[in-house]
């Protein structure tokens, strides 16, 4: 499946001008400052210790220009699954440089247009994945061996600003096997992983992966009064919605910014929170950093909105304020039991032990060479009934044989929920040994087995369009007036 990055904005000329204006109060330029500064006292944050350092963010996206200035020193060696290198190569087309863009937003020391980074000690591993719109864009998009590559190469938080819709005319799971199969894998070695809701509100509202996927903080775009965004996608599984509407950010090319709308924007602001708390609390796990981000929010409601989760993000008091370790965590809390189940399923098709090796031993009695014994007629019934017992021992060990390579190698179920109300979904082919509780351990939890093929979720939550090959709608994003002016010690 082909994806596209979640971005949205208007369209205006590029102009040309001076020197970037003197920083303000406000990072940002004064036509679209980041007014996440004022509303969560970021200051005041940094200087309680909490800048993102010690934290690495994997921005799996269109990869990171790291030769701009603003993103010196903050951009790791990650891994390009297009075309191969590093991830420190922007492989989007358009000059707006997706993945760039939303690293700026998480991590740039002020520059160009005064635009900073809300975590600026965090670290981008900068995960390039082949996008609608990259110079790679006929390839495969791997995601989940992006996913399991953040995770292997310890990255505590994985920020994913794209998505991929799901519909039930060519999709029996919301969320693919595989890509479900990866964000376990990313949970179970302490990641946090986020991703975009999409841009497809508020009537279209297209069911998209991975953030559909169980296990991951769905994040959804507000606006700086804190109303949801006309174009947030509006789903049961949107976890928390940030910041996402005129949004500044830095270009690929060196000099050039633009001011965005997105879920995409949205995401890399939660995930540079994630990281700020972190960086705070850095004993903390991934599941109690999210109890953390849900416990704090704004306007926080027991039972998840549509168009907002569970609340707005509030960075400062995710930051500050006392939560105790028994704070609910819904996604974490779904979750569990089904990485139990996964859990429980591995270890049935763990190899057999070796045999012990064989010791050399010493005769505990003696012995005394004695004449040839002779062959009578109960010797003779005797070697006959050994025989026969000899053959049906190799029969029955011939059938134990072959039923333990018949377990083991039978398919394990990924159990997944992934939207509230919808029906459990096994992901991978069933077989009764898969499907059923694991006798060998009654006390891990697993939810009834479903019928399979499993039936589509309610029709009212998926778009009755069938949607195209490809994801979301082509990004549109507004250049800010400002360039800097030619470094006149840089080469041409």
């Amino acid at each position: 499946m082909r994806r596209a990055a979640a971005v949205l904005a208007g369209l205006l000329a590029l102009l040309v001008a001076g020197p970037a204006p003197a920083a303000s109060a406000t990072p940002g330029p004064p036509s679209a400052p980041e007014y996440w500064f004022d509303d969560w006292q970021v200051p005041r944050i940094w200087a309680g210790g909490a800048q993102g350092q010690g934290v690495t963010i994997a921005e799996i996206d269109t990869g990171v220009n790291a030769d701009l200035a603003e993103l010196s020193g903050r951009v790791l060696k990650g891994k390009d699954f297009g075309v191969g290198g590093d991830g420190r190569t922007d492989r989007e087309v358009d000059a707006f440089g997706h993945g760039t863009a939303m690293a700026s937003i998480m991590v740039a020391r002020p520059g160009l247009l005064d635009i900073t980074g809300l975590a600026p000690d965090a670290k981008i591993l900068p995960i390039a994945v082949p996008l609608r719109g990259t110079t790679d864009a006929g390839r495969a998009d791997r995601l989940p061996d992006a996913i399991r590559w953040a995770a292997d190469h310890h990255a505590r938080v994985i920020s994913m600003s794209l998505g991929g819709k799901r519909s039930p005319k060519f999709d029996t799971q919301s969320c693919s096997d595989d890509e479900q199969s990866a964000i376990y894998y990313a949970l179970r070695k302490g990641a946090l992983v986020l991703a975009s809701v999409g841009n497809t509100g508020p009537h279209r509202n297209f069911v998209e992966d991975p953030a559909v996927c169980l296990g991951v903080v769905a994040v959804g775009a507000v606006d700086a009064t804190g109303t949801v965004a006309h174009f947030s996608t509006r789903q049961p599984y949107v976890t928390l919605v940030a910041p996402g509407v005129d949004v500044p950010s830095l270009g690929r090319l060196s000099g050039q910014a633009y001011a965005g709308d997105g879920t995409s924007q949205a995401t890399a602001i939660a995930s540079a929170v994630a990281a700020l708390v972190w960086s705070k609390y850095p004993d903390l796990s991934a599941r109690q950093v999210v109890a953390r981000l849900l416990a704090t929010l704004d306007g926080r409601r027991s039972r998840p909105s549509p168009a907002y989760g569970y609340g707005r993000l509030n960075a400062y008091r995710a930051v500050t304020a006392d939560v105790p370790d028994s704070a609910p965590n819904p996604v974490y809390s779904a979750v569990a039991p089904f990485l139990a189940r996964e859990l429980a399923l591995r270890r049935e098709r763990l190899p057999d032990p070796p045999a012990p090796a064989v010791t050399k031993t010493r005769s505990t009695g003696s012995y005394v060479v004695g004449d040839a014994p002779r062959v009578t007629g109960d010797v003779v019934t005797g070697a006959v009934f050994a025989g026969i017992g000899l053959v049906a021992l190799v029969a029955l060990g011939f059938v134990g044989v072959r039923g333990r390579r018949r377990r083991r190698a039978a398919p394990g179920v990924l159990w997944t929920a992934p939207v509230p109300g919808w029906p459990a979904v096994a992901y991978g082919t069933p077989s009764p040994a898969a499907s059923s509780p694991a006798a060998s351990s009654p006390a891990v939890p697993s939810p009834a087995a479903p019928d399979w093929p499993p039936p589509p979720p309610p029709a009212a939550q998926w778009s009755s369009a069938p949607p195209p090959p490809e994801s979301w709608a082509p990004p549109r994003r507004r250049p800010l007036p400002g360039r800097r002016p030619p470094d006149p010690d840089a080469e041409p």
